[in-house]
């Protein structure tokens, strides 16, 4: 297999200033793709991430965009496509928390967490597969969380968004399977992000007490899951939730 599998193919991935999707940028990179660094208002953040790209040899351009406007989201795949050819591979990132317990939260941090997490991101497919279906072939990887597979306390919002993930990703899969097309999704558990290292100390000591792996993921960890879903490794993989999560929701 070639050592860089995805060259001459465009990569979109939204919430990739930092984290799990700053580490996912460059990992498409080292594969060989051109890359869409998406992010919301960190700008210098998203250079240097795009820095990386390019130093791997591949393009890269910086997008803007409010993901909590369907319109802005949609013009994602317009700009990539401008900017870098017809999207081969789309990786909805980009998340926002506002946790607090079911009967104090309010419906305006409810909405916004679902218009981020989960509205946009199927704004953005819904966008990115009309071109697909023509051309036959693309990769979709959602990152879902383990959040939506086993529920957190204090996230009702954020672990609805993640669950409606998945359910996005099997349906679009079974819709699109026939063109060449695989949708699937990525289950990180707790992986040391700039969201985890904010946690208490008790707070941090008790999730990784539950890990059986008996530490937090890397965010590379989980990029390198996404780039093997984008991957030729995975052409008969589609509606599959790929947890990692050092077995926390084993």
């Amino acid at each position: 297999m070639s050592d860089a599998p995805l060259r001459g193919q465009a990569a979109l991935v939204t919430g990739a200033s930092r984290g799990i999707g700053a580490a996912t940028a460059v990992a498409l990179a080292d594969a060989g793709a051109d890359v869409a660094v998406a992010y919301a208002s960190a700008a210098a953040e998203a250079e240097s991430v795009a820095e990386l790209v390019r130093s791997h040899g591949v393009r890269a351009v910086t997008l803007a965009a409010d993901l909590g406007d369907s319109s802005q989201a949609a013009e994602l795949v317009t700009r990539t496509s401008a900017e870098l050819g017809a999207v081969d591979i789309i990786v909805n990132n980009a998340g926002v928390t506002r946790d607090n317990l079911a009967v104090r939260l309010s419906d305006a941090d409810w909405s916004q967490v679902i218009a981020v997490d989960l509205t946009a991101a199927f704004v953005i497919c819904r966008a990115a597969l009309r071109p697909m279906l023509r051309n036959r072939r693309g990769r979709i990887v959602n990152v879902s969380s383990v959040g939506g597979v086993m529920g957190n306390p204090g996230q009702a919002n954020y672990s609805a968004a993640k669950a409606g993930l998945i359910g996005l990703t099997k349906s679009m899969a079974r819709e699109v399977a026939s063109r060449g097309i695989t949708v699937n999704a990525v289950a990180p558990g707790f992986i040391e992000t700039e969201m985890t290292a904010a946690l208490p100390d008790g707070t941090r000591r008790s999730a990784v007490s539950a890990i059986p792996a008996e530490r937090m993921g890397t965010a590379g960890e989980v990029a390198a899951a996404i780039v093997f879903l984008a991957g030729p490794g995975a052409t008969y993989i589609t509606g599959h939730v790929l947890h990692v999560d050092g077995g926390l929701g084993a």
